[in-house]
């Protein structure tokens, strides 16, 4: 077993993810098998709770379990799917050994942090790379360095790196390289104090990856390898790029790859990174401009809808296309006074509208009035699970003539409830027991612009909601104009809508943007970018 460790130091949010996907796309390209495992040091069991606000979006596997969204990013940039064992808490750890410790399986020992919980997560780790027949597993340690959440799993490293050796076990350490406004300077205090921090537990970093805004000064790079006690080459330069997509052209230049491999005691093998340099190439280049408003309630914070955005670069690569995102609060689209004209503007001047998925009822009506808008005007719309509830909401409302329609989510008394739990649902009182989760199977009509776009009559797509098309209104609210394409194998659960006599009007229950990719992206994605396309050179002419 070989095993490349990520741990950050300074502050969060450097792209400890970034980078690890990255080495992974390189070395996967030189021809080994990857897998990757994301430590998260919080005692939340899974991301399923979170606020998107507070740790940005949750991704959904296959499994149907929930993540960090870092998980994302492994499965975009390696091609991959991963499941629930790629994704490690402490309170997986914990409740792991509390239920161990309760069946007796200790044997009557003291049970402790070492070596019990020690032995919990390197078990962990082994047993990712044993069921995946990997060559090399990445791991990537959340939080950073110096935190008390992540001491038990960087001694856990220390531990794993002692039983099999520093030539299968690289620590790769990502630190920060600010930059002082009043003198200009590349700064190395803070790498210095976090390598200090690293080696108090133990584990001496192998390689350090510095963040920084500019490529950093050969002087900087040799100051680090005097104080930090690593050779000159191996200090890397991380700095800002347009694209995180040219993150591994960025390693390439620099020999990351080459250096892991000498480190490992591989036989370095040189990547193969053609296709992804005409991917990346179409996005730093594109030919073509399109605007798209996301109208959702967590616009505040853009890693709320981190999927729906990289889903959207996937198809303008493929369409040389520059993407403009308008963020607008659905909030906003409520008010009377000068934030919600202004969010009205900006609805006004974009050719295509995205409804993503979220819950509860702040901002409800505002995303109706923007369905309304887009279905009105002829402009491109795509509804995803909580959006594809609304377009349901806004057709019944005003097309069927099911006056204050609604959702029991959001309105438990409404006349015509067109939204609702499944009654198989109403006796789950565990948050998220409610939930229909992960991949399943949709049966597309033949006869539907579902049909052509995805060329098929049965997809995989993952789902992560609680509320259904109440199967009492279907046959009120279907007719000649609105079909519901794609359905559930039994035929009780509505999966796609669709306007026959509009440009592009979908909506969706499930979540295409969890399984696009960079040269793969979701087809319904990409034919709503085209169709906003379109409407751009109509709106033009």
């Amino acid at each position: 077993m070989k095993f490349i460790v990520v741990a950050g130091g300074v502050l969060s949010g450097l792209g400890k993810g970034v980078i690890t996907s990255s080495i992974g796309l390189l070395l996967k390209e030189c021809g080994y098998k990857i897998t990757v495992i994301k430590v998260d040091p919080y005692l939340n069991v899974d991301a399923g709770t979170m606020n998107p606000f507070e740790h940005g979006e949750v991704f959904v596997l296959d499994d149907g379990t929930e993540v960090d969204l870092d998980l994302g990013n492994y499965e975009r940039f390696l091609d991959i799917n991963l499941t629930s064992e790629h994704n490690i808490t402490t309170g997986k750890v914990y409740q792991s050994v509390i239920q161990k410790e309760r069946k007796g399986e200790y044997l009557g020992k003291t049970v402790q942090i070492i070596p019990h919980i020690m032995n919990e997560i390197i078990s962990r780790f082994e047993e990712v790379s044993r069921n995946t027949g990997a060559e090399i597993t990445l791991i990537e340690l959340g939080g950073t360095v110096g935190d008390i959440e992540s001491m038990p799993f960087l001694e856990a490293v220390r531990e794993l790196r002692n039983k099999h050796g520093k030539k299968n076990v690289l620590v790769i350490h990502s630190t920060l390289v600010p930059v002082l406004g009043v003198v200009g300077e590349q700064k190395t205090k803070p790498t210095q104090h976090s390598v200090k921090e690293l080696m108090r537990v133990g584990i001496q970093p192998d390689i350090i990856m510095c963040r920084s805004k500019h490529r950093l000064s050969d002087n900087v790079k040799r100051k680090i390898s005097l104080f930090c006690n690593i050779k000159e080459e191996e200090v890397f330069s991380v700095y800002d790029v347009e694209q995180v997509h040219q993150v591994p052209l960025l390693f390439e230049e620099e020999n990351v790859s080459t250096i892991i491999q000498k480190k490992l005691k591989l036989n370095p093998q040189t990547p193969d990174l053609t296709e992804w340099e005409v991917y990346v190439r179409r996005l730093t280049e594109p030919q073509k401009e399109v605007k798209i408003a996301l109208v959702g309630k967590y616009t505040g914070l853009k890693d709320s809808y981190i999927s729906h955005l990289k889903a959207l670069t996937h198809s303008s690569s493929e369409l040389d296309t520059n993407c403009i995102m308008k963020w607008v609060s659905s909030e906003d689209l409520e008010r009377d006074d000068k934030r919600g004209e202004k969010a009205w503007n900006i609805l006004k001047n974009v050719q295509g509208i995205l409804i993503p998925g979220g819950f509860g009822i702040r901002g409800i009506e505002g995303k109706i009035a923007a369905v309304e808008y887009a279905r009105n005007n002829k402009v491109p719309f795509l509804g995803i699970c909580l959006g594809f509830e609304m377009a349901v909401i806004e057709y019944s409302r005003n097309q069927v003539g099911l006056e204050d329609a609604n959702g029991t989510e959001f309105d438990q008394s409404t006349p015509h409830p067109v939204i609702d739990l499944l009654p198989e649902q109403l006796k789950e009182d565990r948050m998220g027991a409610t939930m229909r989760r992960g991949a399943h199977r949709i049966l597309i009509n033949k006869d539907s612009r579902a049909y052509d776009i995805y060329g098929t009559e049965e997809i995989l797509e993952r789902h992560r909601h609680r509320y259904e098309v109440n199967p009492d209104y279907i046959s009120r609210i279907q007719g000649e104009n609105l079909i519901f394409s794609g359905k559930s194998p039994d035929g009780r659960r509505m999966e796609i809508l669709e306007l026959k006599d509009h440009p592009f009007f979908f909506g969706c229950q499930f979540h295409p943007e969890f399984r696009s990719k960079p040269q793969r992206p979701a087809p319904i994605f990409l034919e709503f970018l085209r169709s906003a396309l379109q409407h751009n050179f109509h709106v033009s002419r």
